[in-house]
């Protein structure tokens, strides 16, 4: 998977607009392997982003699970401490 596509199913609150925006484009990019399309190709590229969000959001609402709901932040921080053990120290 694209490391800029994050997992969007089962966090509370739940995944926002821009969120799955965000991965329909990064989807878009990583399989037409154009990260700004030209002009001819503008209207495709767009249209391809705005279905795929679409359907994202649509798989989002239907999915189930028994699993409780994730939170963004211990999430996140679970990122940043297996990023150091990766990486090393990280500067910031």
């Amino acid at each position: 998977m694209c490391r800029n596509i994050r997992t969007l199913h089962n966090f509370e609150p739940s995944a926002t607009d821009d969120e799955v925006d965000a991965a329909a484009l990064q989807y878009v990019r990583k399989v037409s392997g154009m990260n700004k399309p030209s002009q001819a190709n503008a209207e495709v590229f767009d249209r391809a982003v705005a279905e795929i969000a679409h359907i994202t959001r649509h798989l989002l609402d239907d999915l189930v699970t028994s699993a409780p709901p994730k939170d963004r932040e211990v999430e996140a921080a679970k990122a940043r401490a297996r990023a150091e053990k990766r990486y090393g120290r990280l500067a910031g």
